[in-house]
């Protein structure tokens, strides 16, 4: 296959993978035994660092099931319909070039016969008198008119060659954008449905193959035209030509659409394995892993399961060489026989008289004509199959996938809500056995206060706060504004409602303005709201101190990049949640890089917000951060267990009180033993 194993993988395998080069060991180089139950299949790096064996089954879904038991002709009937994609999309792209390439390379189609044609003029003229003198003259209009036609054919070839190295980059470009634009309006849970994140890791190809396909099919075009003509002169010398010619082809064609399924099926089976070798080179040369991969000695670990799981890969690529060449040389074999069945057939026509020595020639010319048009249309086909393959799921992801979509149009919700209250949620995540992680769940969040959610980790804070953004849908229960269910809002205007300031905010490989910017990115840039933003979050210092203030890169990886200690970036995300303006702040463990008197000067500034009549749902297991919250809500393994406010709830000595005195403790003076 043409494309390197890493960069999209062609491969697949039921027989277990190779480790270190010896099959079966399940022991890791740590000395590690695997998890129990996990699949012998799994080298060891995978048992090791991923608990198991990174395959999908092809069972998961009927469509490919369907695709990879395609017989070579329901291949060949399917490729228009996916050509017709590519060209619609060539057509958005650029109506002129498109116009240009497909006149261009069916005009060459056109002079390719007409050269044919020729040759079979001038075997005549040159074979039919006795006098040679007489048969280059009767020639000389057949053999200028091939000289012309070969010029124009060069000409032609030109323009297309330009026209088309236009056309291609457009109709990538626009599949591209196209494939993006569908996959933001998907639902946060379709795009976490490991299913579903399988065809979209797949169609993201089909943009660059969808500008494949439109060379393959203007190559495919003039094939055809130069097929028709070959087959035409081959018909009118003998009709039993034309069906030994396509007969020729039969074994080339089921080989190549032979081999593409079975490389359309090893990608799918290892596009998991194939993403974890990349994440291993990423790994490598990640900016934020390096001091640790220096100080701990990480490297040579990495580097020691990159190249075991790319040991498994080399042997998947082995195993797929060896089936195509066992598939090409029974298809050779096939074809070695048909040609000398082809012309067996020729010389008996020729030896019975029933054929003219001038036809003859004509005939092989014709024939090693047909032939070639027939091989590169086969390996047109093929790479368009391939390639149609990644084109059809692009197809998928951007026609079929509306039931996924975040639902358009709904109510407005309130500019500036009230009380939102939550009813008997109750949520588990699509795709997962492990059970819901939010039980039954009701409370409510007023407005104009700070609302506290606390609780240990995985208590289902941070799903709580997801439902009640609209981020996900509740598989029971109900969140209300103001008494309003909220499933009856347009979610894009309910999402505006929010700002979001989290531990593990994206930093963004821009600019330090964009990065607070893009908290409002539909906004139009204004410097003195940034200004402002940089003052609620207590980064002005910060953006003052920068090389090029907010202009500023912050990614060491680019020329010219700076780079932030991780309480520069939480002002920063602050920052971006302050930009944005919106009536409810959520903040997620929001001090966790700042230091203490950063941390007081956060809170008061979130205190007066609240005070301004902000709506602000804290996330937190830190007890000093609820000190001035209004109202707590303790979650504990995806249930409410306690509500009230922070004296309220020390009072009754429940969880509350028992997570506070437990950090406070630390701060006690140590005790020593008398």
């Amino acid at each position: 296959m043409r494309r390197s194993w890493l960069g999209r993988p062609t491969g697949t395998t039921r027989r277990g993978a190779e480790g270190d080069g010896q099959p079966g060991d399940r022991r890791s180089d740590s000395g590690e035994q695997p998890p129990a139950g996990a699949s012998a299949s799994a080298s060891a790096s995978e048992q090791l660092l991923y608990g198991g064996p990174l395959r999908y089954s092809m069972g998961w879904s009927v469509h490919d099931d369907h695709l990879l038991s395609l017989s070579a002709w329901d291949t060949i009937r399917r490729l228009p319909r996916m050509l017709g994609v590519c060209v619609r999309l060539a057509w958005q792209a650029d109506r002129r070039a498109t116009t240009v390439v497909a006149t261009a390379e069916t005009l060459r189609g056109v002079v390719q016969a007409v050269v044919l044609l020729g040759v079979q003029a001038v075997l005549a003229a040159l074979l039919a008198p006795a006098n040679i003198t007489d048969g280059l003259r009767d020639a000389m209009p057949a053999i200028a008119l091939m000289t012309a036609a070969a010029a124009a054919g060069a000409l032609l070839a030109a323009v297309s060659t330009y026209a088309d190295g236009r056309l291609r980059p457009q109709v990538e470009r626009l599949a591209q954008e196209q494939y993006l634009s569908r996959t933001l309006r998907v639902e946060m849970a379709s795009i976490e449905d490991h299913a579903y994140h399988k065809l979209l890791e797949s169609a993201q190809y089909g943009a660059r193959s969808a500008r494949n396909m439109i060379g393959y099919g203007t190559r495919v075009i003039a094939g055809l035209i130069s097929l028709v003509a070959a087959a035409g002169v081959l018909t009118a010398l003998h009709p039993v030509m034309l069906p030994l010619l396509l007969l020729m082809t039969v074994p080339g064609t089921w080989a190549t659409l032979t081999i593409a399924r079975h490389r359309y099926r090893s990608y799918h089976e290892w596009m998991q394995h194939s993403r974890a070798v990349n994440e291993l080179t990423r790994m490598l040369i990640d900016e934020n892993a390096a001091a640790e991969i220096r100080v701990h000695g990480v490297g040579p670990f990495l580097l020691h399961h990159f190249h075991v799981m790319s040991r498994a890969n080399e042997a998947e690529q082995a195993r797929l060489a060896r089936q195509s060449a066992t598939i090409g040389l029974a298809a050779a074999t096939l074809t070695g026989a048909t040609t000398l069945l082809t012309y067996l057939a020729l010389g008996t026509l020729l030896w019975t008289g029933a054929m003219a020595i001038a036809t003859a020639g004509a005939a092989v010319v014709a024939i090693r004509t047909g032939s070639s048009a027939l091989d590169s249309l086969v390996r047109q086909i093929n790479d368009m199959h391939e390639d149609s393959l990644f084109v059809h799921d692009l197809h998928r992801v951007i026609s079929e996938g509306h039931e996924r979509d975040i639902p358009e149009g709904g109510e407005h919700p309130p500019t500036v809500p009230g009380e939102i209250s939550v009813e008997n949620l109750t949520f588990a995540y699509p795709g997962t056995d492990s059970g819901a992680v939010l039980h039954d769940v009701s409370l409510t969040v007023p407005a104009g206060r700070v609302t506290a959610l606390v609780g240990e980790n995985g208590s289902g804070k941070s799903t709580l706060v997801k439902l009640i953004c609209g981020l996900y849908r509740p598989q029971t229960g109900t969140v209300r504004w103001d008494g309003a269910d909220a499933s009856g809002f347009d979610r894009l205007e309910l999402f505006r409602r929010f700002r979001l300031v989290g531990q593990d905010f994206y930093r963004w490989p821009f600019t330090a303005g964009v990065n607070v910017r893009i908290g409002q990115s539909d906004a139009p840039a204004d410097a003195q709201r940034l200004e402002r933003a940089a003052e609620a979050a207590g980064a002005t210092s910060l953006v003052a101190g920068l090389p090029q203030r907010w202009g500023t890169l912050l990614s060491r990886v680019y020329q010219r990049g700076h780079q932030l200690s991780g309480g520069q970036w939480q002002k920063l995300g602050i920052a971006r949640a302050a930009y944005r303006e919106a009536p409810i702040l959520v903040v997620d463990e929001p001090t966790a890089a700042l230091d203490a008197k950063a941390e007081q000067e956060v809170f008061r500034r979130i205190r007066s917000l609240a005070d301004g009549g902000h709506t602000v749902i804290l996330i937190t297991h830190r007890m000093a951060s609820v000190r001035d919250a209004d109202l707590v809500h303790v979650l504990h393994r995806g249930r409410l267990v306690e509500s009230g406010s922070p004296e309220q709830l020390l009072a009754d000595g429940g969880s509350y009180a028992d997570m506070y005195n437990l950090q406070a403790a630390q701060f006690s003076p140590r005790q020593t033993a008398g």
